[in-house]
């Protein structure tokens, strides 16, 4: 039976400093290293060993993946693709989520948060945080870098992903983490759960909880349930979902 388990990235420094991150390469906070440390301890206590794990080209989802590593003991292979990565939120990159309520209106700020079609501003070269110059992209050919993207756009570069490599894996019986992020992984989401457009942007992912997805051979889910109650750890997960939901407010 193919097993997936989807793992949002522990807690990060731009998360901690409440800055629209998007492509931005930022590094784990302590708090995001014991998180990822502790989704491996929950995957052991589960008895949920991956075989393989794909990741995004960012650190922070990278660093969860080995950290997961270190906590199960294992040398399970990483294989890291761009597809994965967070969402591009253009030229709010760098910007405290507050400041850019002020700058913008909250309105605004809603609708290029929340509006599945709806992308922020485009990335300008005077963005003193403008990720797509990152020596973590160098071989993305560079007309797929995105200069701001919405949640569509997500899906439409992630799902080609998990046809061509993902899937191919959990086809063939293995049991495969997906380390990546909030965004990424609701594109995931809704392509499991057939979530519609207007649900989807109401989905808050937590750091550092594993969620799993038991899947028949065509790779559906073999129940139906709110993606929140497949996390290992429910109650915790809905508390930390409220959280990330009370930063878009």
């Amino acid at each position: 039976m193919p097993t997936l388990i989807l793992l949002r990235h522990g807690q990060s420094e731009w998360n901690q400093q409440n800055l629209f991150t998007g492509w931005y390469n930022c590094d784990l906070t302590n708090i995001g290293i014991k998180e990822a440390l502790q989704a491996g301890k929950l995957l052991d206590e589960a008895g949920l060993i991956p075989d393989v794990t794909f990741s995004s080209l960012q650190k922070r989802a990278i660093k969860t993946a080995e950290l997961v590593n270190q906590s199960l003991n294992r040398e399970i292979p990483i294989h890291k693709n761009w597809r994965l990565n967070e969402r591009h939120y253009g030229d709010l990159t760098g910007l405290n989520k507050s400041d850019a309520k002020v700058k913008f209106g909250e309105e605004k700020i809603q609708e290029w948060r929340r509006g599945y079609h709806t992308p922020p501003p485009p990335i300008s070269p005077e963005n003193n945080f403008n990720p797509n110059t990152d020596d973590a992209y160098a071989n993305v050919p560079k007309e797929s870098i995105p200069l701001t993207e919405c949640l569509a756009d997500v899906v439409d570069r992630l799902i080609p992903y998990w046809n061509s490599d993902i899937s191919k894996d959990l086809r063939s019986g293995k049991k495969v983490l997906v380390a990546a992020h909030g965004n990424s992984l609701r594109a995931l989401c809704k392509h499991l759960d057939k979530i519609d457009d207007k649900e989807i942007v109401k989905l808050n992912i937590p750091t550092g909880i594993p969620f799993i997805y038991d899947l028949d051979e065509e790779l559906n889910p073999l129940i139906e349930k709110p993606v929140l109650e497949r996390a290992l750890d429910p109650k915790t997960a809905q508390t930390q979902a409220e959280s990330v939901k009370k930063q878009t407010q």
